[in-house]
């Protein structure tokens, strides 16, 4: 744990280091790189403000997380469990990656206006795929020797997804979940760069608009912070849940 934390602050230092020395190769022009000090400056100085956006975004983030992987995993059940629904629904899942999400979040700011539902709605589109894709891998990759124990015993199709299938998917379903976690972001703060009265996406906007670019900073680094902790806290509670999938 004491390495792990170390290891932690060491990479902090690093990144600290280099973002110094980029803003002073850059010529120590504010307006192009804000330094590490006057992004924390910012940063306090204009707690309540970025607080308050902060919290707009992280609930479109959990929200858009928890609504997407429990589409996702839904819809792989249903995939695996029904020939029919695999015939009709897969072709549709690999056809909706080949248009870009981002260029949806124009129509869901069209139709579901401009407040957190377009960026929960945007997060869940963003998070979908990969639980779905993930989920549903796992659930064909159960061990053939047991299912053909279970076709001998003739066990019932939901005693054999519910004891066989789901239990070999679940280190298929984390890995989708740690990759969900990962782009969730992604679909709230490009909402909120589409149309949006409030969030972090927003207020970066605004400020670059404004040329506050250690405000812009500011929030970014709040958001980074929100990201990374929120893929540990998953990343944590995955392992405490699968104590038996260890890393070799």
């Amino acid at each position: 744990m004491k390495g792990r934390i170390l290891t932690g602050l060491l990479v902090i230092a690093a990144l600290l280091t280099l973002w110094q020395g980029a803003y002073h190769m850059a010529g120590e022009r504010a307006y192009l790189l804000p330094s590490p000090w006057m992004t924390l400056t910012t940063l306090i100085d204009r707690w309540d403000l970025i607080a308050r956006h902060a919290w707009v975004t992280a609930v479109e983030i959990l929200l858009g997380l928890g609504l997407g992987a429990l589409l996702g995993g839904t819809a792989a059940l249903v995939i695996a469990l029904s020939p029919l629904a695999r015939r009709m629904l897969l072709p549709l899942l690999v056809v909706s990656q080949a248009v870009p999400v981002f260029a949806i979040a124009p129509l869901l700011v069209l139709w579901l206006g401009y407040g957190m539902a377009s960026k929960v709605g945007m997060a869940t589109l963003i998070i979908f795929f990969p639980v779905t894709a993930a989920f549903l891998d796992g659930l064909r990759r159960a061990d053939p020797a047991w299912l053909d124990m279970a076709s001998a015993m003739d066990a019932p199709p939901l005693a054999v997804l519910w004891q066989i299938r789901l239990p070999a998917a679940l280190p298929a379903l984390a890995s989708g979940l740690r990759v969900a976690t990962a782009v969730a972001p992604i679909g709230a703060i490009v909402g909120e760069w589409v149309g949006s009265s409030a969030g972090l996406g927003y207020l970066m906007l605004h400020a670059n608009a404004r040329m506050q670019v250690s405000l812009m900073f500011a929030a970014l680094f709040v958001l980074a912070l929100f990201s990374v902790s929120l893929y540990a806290l998953v990343d944590r509670g995955l392992r405490a849940a699968m104590p038996w999938q260890r890393e070799s």
